[in-house]
C-alpha cells in the first residue's frame, strides 16, 4: 500500500516541506509512475499538439566495446526529458508523426499499418549529430512482474537457443547485463532490450531516467551533463528516494496481481488456442511456467503462471529495428513481451498501443509487423481466413 502512494502520487521539485517526495527533475518525462503507466497499465502515443507522456525517447551516442552497454550522450544522457521545472526549457521537444502501408490478406480482405515518425526539436543546447541513435519507448503494463522475477534462470538458460539448434527458425538468446558498478553480467528479463535484471533496478532505472529522481541503485550522475543552478534548483536529498522508499516501490508492481482469463470454454477460444500453437506463437510466447523461490517474496513463489513469454531477446527484423543495441541486444532483437492481460488493455486504459514504439493500434497489427524470427507466423497468420483470424484473436483476448 506505502508501494502504491509512491506509484500514483506526483514527485515535486526540492526542497518542499513532503521531503520523502521531493526532487523531481529538473529535467524529467513525467511527475510519478502512474502518469505513463495509467491505472498501472500501458503509456500512449500523443495526439497532434499534444505532449509526449507514457513513451520516452532513449538515446546513445554509441555502444561501449568492452561492456556493450549504450554510451550516454555527454549532453543529453540517455533519454531525451521533453518536461523540466518551471523557469527551464525542456531538453527537446519529441513531436510523432505518421507514415501509413496498406496490404492484403491472402484472401483479399485489406489491413493497414501505420508507423510512427519520432521528430525531436528545440533542443536546449543545440541539436546534437545525426550520428545520434534513437529508439522511441512505450510504458507497458507493470503487474505481475514478481512473477515473472521468480522464473528461474535456469528455465530462461533451458528456453534459450541462440544457434537454433533445433531447426525451426527460433533462436532466442538471454540477455546479459551488469548491475551498476558491477562488472559480472546478469540475465536481464525487464525492458523492451530486457537490460534490467530486477524490479528494483527497473523502478530505480524509471525513478532516474524518467523523473530525475536519484537512489542508491541510479546515482544522478549518470543522467545526463546538462549544467544545472543547483542554488535555483537544488537536490532532493542524496539519494532523493530513499531504501526503503524504493524498496516499497518495487514491491508494489512485484505483487500487483495479474488479471485473470475470460471466456476460456468457448469454442471460438478454444479454436483460436489451437492455431496460436500452429503458427508457432507459443515458441517464444511460451504459454506456461513453474516459479521458484523469489526471496522475501512468497506470495510469487513456487507456483505455475501462464505469462505467454520466454523473457528472451529475438530479432523481430528490420521493420521493427531501431538503432541502438543494447548488450546482447541487437538492433532488431527485442524481449518477449508477456501477453497475460492482453485483452483488458484497452478497457484499462481506453486506447490499445502495442509493441516498443506503440505502432500497432489493434492485436492484428502488432502480428502483421511481426518480421526475423516471426516472419513465418505472420506469414501463416496473413494466410488464415477471416473465421480462423478472428479465432486467433478472440483467443489472445482471452488472455
Amino acid at each position: 500500500f506505502v508501494g502504491d502512494s509512491f506509484f500514483k502520487q506526483n514527485w515535486i521539485a526540492a526542497p518542499a516541506s513532503a521531503s520523502a517526495r521531493d526532487g523531481v527533475g529538473p529535467f524529467f518525462n513525467a511527475r510519478s509512475c502512474s502518469a505513463c503507466h495509467q491505472r498501472d497499465g500501458r503509456g500512449k502515443l500523443p495526439d497532434p499538439g499534444e505532449p509526449a507522456v507514457g513513451i520516452v525517447v532513449k538515446v546513445s551516442s554509441g555502444v561501449d566495446p568492452k561492456t556493450r552497454a549504450p554510451i550516454p550522450h555527454p549532453t543529453y544522457g540517455l533519454q531525451i526529458q521533453n518536461f523540466a521545472l518551471p523557469g527551464l526549457k525542456p531538453e527537446a521537444v519529441v513531436k510523432v508523426a505518421w507514415e501509413s502501408f496498406r496490404g492484403k490478406y491472402d484472401d483479399g480482405s485489406p489491413y493497414e499499418l501505420k508507423k510512427p515518425i519520432f521528430r525531436i526539436t528545440d533542443w536546449l543546447h543545440g541539436a546534437p549529430a545525426p550520428s545520434l541513435k534513437t529508439s522511441a519507448r512505450l510504458a507497458p503494463q507493470v503487474f505481475g512482474m514478481g512473477l515473472l522475477q521468480a522464473i528461474p534462470e535456469s528455465t530462461l538458460r533451458a528456453w534459450a537457443d541462440p544457434k537454433d539448434s533445433d531447426g525451426n527458425g527460433i533462436s532466442g538468446k538471454l540477455q546479459k547485463v551488469g548491475r551498476r558498478g558491477e562488472t559480472n553480467p546478469i540475465v536481464g528479463r525487464f525492458g523492451w532490450k530486457a537490460e534490467q535484471p530486477t524490479v528494483r533496478q527497473q523502478t530505480a532505472e524509471a525513478l532516474g531516467s524518467d523523473m530525475g529522481l536519484s537512489s542508491s541503485a541510479h546515482p544522478r550522475d549518470l543522467d545526463h551533463g546538462l549544467p544545472v543552478d543547483r542554488a535555483k534548483y537544488p537536490s532532493g536529498g542524496s539519494p532523493e528516494v530513499e531504501d526503503k522508499i524504493l524498496d516499497h516501490l518495487a514491491k508494489y508492481p512485484m505483487l500487483l496481481a495479474v488479471p485473470g482469463r475470460r471466456n476460456t470454454g468457448e469454442k471460438e477460444v478454444l479454436e483460436g488456442k489451437k492455431i496460436f500453437e500452429e503458427l508457432q506463437c507459443a515458441a517464444c510466447h511460451k504459454p506456461t511456467a513453474r516459479t521458484g523461490k523469489l526471496p522475501g517474496v512468497p506470495e510469487v513463489s513456487d507456483q505455475e503462471i501462464q505469462p505467454f513469454t520466454d523473457l528472451l531477446l529475438h530479432d523481430m527484423g528490420p521493420e521493427l529495428a531501431d538503432a541502438l543495441p543494447a548488450y546482447e541486444a541487437a538492433g532488431s532483437e527485442w524481449r518477449t513481451p508477456p501477453l497475460w492481460g492482453l485483452g483488458l488493455f484497452e478497457k484499462v486504459n481506453g486506447y490499445l498501443f502495442l509493441l516498443h514504439d506503440g505502432r500497432a493500434r489493434t492485436i492484428e497489427e502488432a502480428i502483421l509487423w511481426h518480421g526475423g524470427e516471426a516472419e513465418n507466423s505472420a506469414k501463416q497468420f496473413k494466410s488464415l481466413n477471416a473465421k480462423r483470424r478472428s479465432s486467433l484473436i478472440q483467443f489472445l483476448k482471452s488472455l
